[in-house]
């Protein structure tokens, strides 16, 4: 009887520690040379974040011959060793909508081209990570395609998913992955309105129940960048990346005439882009408020809780937008 109960304490014990394990913070490194900054070394350091996805290169395809070709691949300036690395390749979708494409021969490609940077750098991986928004067009594809690569590779695959792939998950299929990263932004449509096309919780809430009903585990991806969306005559001409609000401010070219946007009172070149007299940039930002709205939305709308969270993406310029403990606060909602 007492060994019962003892028995019965300690399976409690158990599920109670399950219960309070926090995910571990990640993050995305999307940059064509890794380097870590003073400050990038200091927010790895602070969170004891032990975990990067690096963006090894993209595919995309070849201007004439409308073949697939690696685009950009990384360059490492320093190594890695300290981390658990794992490469992410950046698919266009357009790639997965060609209707001949040799599914076979791009996954050996592409798998000897991580398997060479792996090599070169003496990096070890157990873990590769397929980024592609995939469609009801090139889903036979890019289902094909991930099957195959992952008999190639002999690692632990996992994918990104979108927010339209969880709610209609019977139609878009479940790609055969270890498990998923939900990307938990660009929910939105770039427009010269003023709604935030990163991050709209209104749009959110349409989606967030049926993370119940999707089979396949995922860990979260929430957004710490931002961007200025550049409009001419009420039409968006291009996003404009790394804008610094504080010197918008301050420069006498523009004027802000909104809580988020910018209007130019002069032409001028400002980061080598030209603006012209009357032009307006929408800033689209997220704030520490909208991040731990977003943790306490998903977290309420669990079956599994996730194992980390990786925020998108490592860059100095990002994390000075934000308090020290952001990402323990954030954490801490799950």
């Amino acid at each position: 009887m007492i060994r019962r109960f003892l028995v019965g304490i300690l399976f409690f014990l158990l599920i109670s520690c399950g219960k309070n394990e926090k995910p571990i913070v990640a993050f995305y490194y999307w940059k064509t040379i890794f380097k870590l900054s003073q400050t990038e070394k200091e927010v790895l350091q602070d969170n004891n974040v032990s975990k990067l996805y690096i963006r090894y290169f993209d595919i995309g395809l070849q201007p004439k011959t409308q073949e697939p070709i690696p685009i950009s691949p990384i360059r490492f300036k320093e190594n890695v060793d300290q981390f658990d690395i794992v490469p992410v390749i950046f698919i266009q979708n357009k790639v997965m909508s060609l209707p001949n494409l040799d599914i076979d021969d791009l996954a050996q490609k592409t798998t000897r081209l991580v398997e060479e940077m792996n090599t070169k750098n003496k990096i070890v991986v157990q873990e590769i990570q397929i980024d592609c928004d995939w469609t009801l067009t090139s889903k036979n594809n890019y289902l094909k395609f991930i099957e195959r690569f992952k008999q190639l590779s002999k690692k632990k695959l996992s994918a990104t998913i979108r927010l339209h792939q969880v709610k209609y998950f019977r139609k878009t299929k479940i790609p055969n992955v270890d498990s998923g990263v939900l990307m938990y932004y660009n929910m939105g449509t770039i427009a010269n309105d003023s709604l935030n096309s990163i991050y709209s919780q209104k749009i959110a809430e349409r989606y967030l129940k049926s993370l119940k009903k999707y089979p396949l585990h995922l860990d979260f991806a929430l957004p710490i960048y931002s961007w200025a969306v550049h409009i001419r005559d009420q039409k968006v001409i291009g996003l404009r990346s790394k804008l610094n609000v504080s010197e918008l401010k301050k420069d006498a070219n523009f004027e802000k005439i909104g809580t988020i946007f910018f209007k130019v009172k002069k032409s001028n070149y400002k980061n080598g882009i030209f603006y012209e007299e009357n032009d307006l940039l929408k800033i689209e930002a997220i704030s520490s408020e909208d991040l731990k709205e977003m943790a306490e939305d998903l977290n309420e709308n669990l079956v599994q809780p996730p194992r980390e969270i990786i925020f998108y993406d490592l860059d100095e310029f990002n994390i000075k937008n934000y308090e020290k403990n952001i990402f323990k606060q954030v954490i801490s909602c799950f």
